[in-house]
């Protein structure tokens, strides 16, 4: 087991200790440490809807967003049929990651100081994107801007969902707790 004082600590955990937390006990007035949001985790999601017809693509969306997050992705199946879109209960059409702890909050570093850069024409992330209870989504177009995608061995250029949750009971809680970890909102 390691040693308190030679543990790694991510730096945003660092950031949102010391800076973010006080910040927030004094904006919103908490009685107690307790009180403060905090990121609980980050679910990173792709649908693969050609993975009907090609299973290459759905194993090389798995193994993108493996590299991407750090963990193996675990590939999601048609909860219903739908003759529409010709998918078949069970069938498998994408593929998700649960972050929690270390990676959760290296995976958060890297999409806002990293990744949302590079994204082409980038203004900033929609601030309307909360769910009422906290919680924020947000869809990204293309998994290249990710340094560590390889652009050349990519199979086809896909995009992504990204869900943040946290333990702030409003909205405005949990826009200021992203906002003070550093998340570019359009203004």
């Amino acid at each position: 087991m390691a040693d308190k004082k030679t543990a790694y600590v991510p730096r945003l955990k660092n950031v949102f200790a010391a800076n973010v937390a006080p910040e927030l006990m004094k904006e919103f007035s908490y009685s107690s440490n307790m009180q403060v949001p905090r990121l609980v985790k980050v679910i990173v999601s792709m649908g693969v809807g050609e993975a009907k017809e090609n299973k290459k693509i759905l194993d090389a969306a798995v193994g993108d967003v493996g590299i991407i997050t750090g963990q193996k992705a675990v590939k999601t199946k048609a909860r219903k049929s739908i003759a529409t879109f010709k998918i078949r209960e069970g069938q498998e059409i994408g593929c998700r990651v649960t972050l929690r702890g270390t990676h959760m909050w290296e995976f958060m570093d890297r999409l806002m100081n990293v990744a949302l850069p590079r994204v082409k024409d980038f203004r900033g992330v929609n601030p309307n994107a909360f769910d009422g209870h906290g919680n924020y989504s947000m869809g990204l177009t293309e998994q290249i801007i990710f340094p560590e995608i390889d652009y050349d061995k990519i199979e086809k250029v896909m995009g992504m969902n990204v869900a943040i949750v946290t333990t702030a009971r409003t909205d405005k809680e949990a826009k200021s707790l992203l906002a003070k970890l550093g998340m570019p909102f359009r203004k």
